[in-house]
């Protein structure tokens, strides 16, 4: 079953779907920054649509909608994530998706220590590249991936160190055999990451 088969899957289901779609959302923006980077040249979205991932139509409202949670940010792309997160966040909380809310948390922590890992690399400000630092959590060891990222020899490897370690995070947090949102959360970000993983084999086949 692939992310957008699991979300027509839910369809029925309104509260669900809307949870499923906060997940899934974050590839169709990955997916949307590799191709206006010119990264890619096509895109498969899930929940935007292609001509939204092209830059060619608006984005939904609760990613454009300004409002004064979000804050000063070098670059446009990031005050997007910074207005996806909290979007998110805010979600999983109102709908008591306890997996959503930690899940969002922990994408924050490894986003904003990657985005300071580089910036430092680079001699950068590192508070110019992070996004919704009140979200971060308090609780997250990142160093051992941190470390490994940092040695990876390919930007494709330092990809796939980034994608274990949330595949790792997601086996300590799925909520196994509760048959509950949780999990079903837990297994859409399971797909997603396969997904993630597949489209990371094929720009190695394409390198070779």
């Amino acid at each position: 079953m692939g992310i957008a088969d699991l979300v027509e899957h839910v369809a029925g289901n309104k509260p669900w779907r809307s949870l499923v779609e906060a997940i899934v959302l974050l590839d169709d923006l990955l997916q949307r920054e590799a191709l206006l980077s010119g990264e890619i040249e096509d895109a498969d979205p899930a929940i935007l649509s292609v001509q939204q991932a092209r830059g060619e139509a608006p984005l939904p409202d609760m990613l454009v909608a300004v409002d004064e949670q979000d804050t000063p940010a070098v670059i446009e792309a990031d005050l997007l994530w910074e207005r996806y997160f909290r979007y998110a966040h805010e979600l999983g909380g109102s709908q008591g998706a306890l997996f959503l809310v930690r899940w969002v948390e922990y994408e924050v922590s490894l986003r904003n220590a990657l985005a300071a890992a580089r910036a430092r690399r680079l001699g950068l400000e590192e508070r110019g590249y992070q996004v919704a630092l009140d979200l971060v959590s308090s609780t997250e060891d990142l160093s051992p991936v941190l470390s490994e990222w940092e040695a990876a020899a390919t930007p494709l490897a330092g990809l796939r160190v980034a994608i274990r370690a949330r595949w790792s995070w997601i086996d300590q947090h799925d909520a196994w055999f509760s048959f509950s949102v949780d999990e079903l959360l837990a297994y859409a970000a399971r797909i997603m990451l396969l997904e993630q993983w597949r489209r990371s084999a094929d720009k190695e086949d394409v390198a070779v």
